[in-house]
């Protein structure tokens, strides 16, 4: 059952199927879409209110000194990502990987990191949890500024670059929410906290229904009659490679770096995870009125990549953990029988 449960899709990634095959089935189109996506847009900036206001300070204050370690996760996070991704799109021809698919994958290179699950793998596998918290937060505060100027970067030479009116819109509907619940983490904070997994039905809901949305939108452009199973079977297989790529950039620079053990679990959870959470709403402000649905594939194919390979990969530090302290514990004890066998001769 524990194997199964690492291999199966969990039921958020499962929710994300059922919203793509609803809307291929019964897609929003019209007057019901413009409703249904003011609903996004209010749910979208109740979960970063939320956001901002669960994430405590000082909880972040104590992970924050340890600046080495957040600057390799946040290389990793905006440098390394992307330099793979512009790498992997210039290598691969249209006629393998599709324009929008590899806006997907771009875009999928420069979104911050998870916060959630990032310190979930890093406390299993015994890394810094409070250095963990930090970066995976700077992360995503951060990603709010550098994700659309990346974008913008990135894109901007074909036209595809952010106008003022998205960055306005981000700004307003993302980054003031979240700071208005820094602002009041004082007072709602510790309630927030308390009561994540019912609040955490707001932020998968919002997600599900932007997912819905774009893919409704995609599909009333004909989007199935352009991504067939190859192109899927493309995703899949870059994702695992982009994945496998940073994975092992993360383990080896920092044993290079001369990081600890538990510095190092925390730059491999946190410098390889790319968030849902935040990259389907940023995507439905940055990408609007675009083909959005092929845009967030590589993404929830990759989120599901990662939450299966870091959880295999967190159990396995986590034995190797188990082993070395009962290989240590087992020396002391045959170190103190030596030592006691000694004074008794003596």
């Amino acid at each position: 059952m524990a194997l199964l449960s690492r291999i199966l899709p969990d039921r958020f990634v499962l929710a994300l199927i059922l919203a793509v095959a609803t809307a291929s089935i019964l897609p929003v189109d019209g007057r019901a879409s413009e409703i249904l996506h003011d609903v996004a847009t209010v749910a979208i900036a109740a979960v970063f209110f939320l956001h901002g206001g669960r994430l405590s300070r000082a909880t972040v204050i104590e992970g924050m000194t340890n600046w080495r370690l957040h600057i390799a996760v946040l290389a990793t996070t905006f440098v390394i990502f992307p330099v793979l991704g512009l790498a992997i799109t210039h290598l691969l021809p249209e006629s393998v990987l599709s324009p929008a698919i590899a806006m997907g994958l771009l875009f999928l290179c420069v979104l911050p990191s998870t916060v959630q699950s990032s310190i979930a793998f890093t406390a299993i596998a015994g890394g810094n949890v409070p250095a963990a918290v930090c970066s995976a937060s700077a992360s995503n505060i951060l990603g709010m500024f550098i994700t659309p100027a990346m974008v913008a970067l990135l894109f901007g030479a074909s036209g595809q670059g952010v106008s003022l009116d998205q960055v306005e819109a981000i700004v307003f509907q993302l980054l003031v929410p979240f700071i208005a619940g820094q602002v009041l983490e004082r007072w709602i904070g510790g309630w927030l906290r308390r009561h994540r997994k019912p609040l955490g039905l707001v932020d998968r809901g919002s997600i599900v229904l932007v997912v819905y949305l774009a893919f409704s939108g995609a599909v009333v452009s004909g989007f199935w009659n352009r991504v067939g199973a190859l192109d899927l079977a493309v995703m899949l297989v870059v994702d695992c490679l982009l994945l496998a790529l940073v994975l092992a950039i993360t383990m080896l620079g920092s044993r290079w770096l001369g990081f600890s053990r538990a510095d190092r679990i925390t730059i491999v959870f946190c410098g390889s995870k790319k968030t849902l959470a935040s990259g389907v709403p940023m995507a439905n402000v940055i990408f609007a009125g675009r083909d959005t649905g092929a845009i967030l594939m590589p993404l929830m194919l990759f989120h599901q990549i990662q939450l299966m390979v870091c959880a295999v990969l967190a159990r396995r530090y986590a034995r190797l953990a188990e082993a070395e302290a009962e290989a240590e514990a087992d020396a002391g004890a045959k170190g103190g029988g030596a030592a006691a066998t000694g004074h008794n001769a003596a």
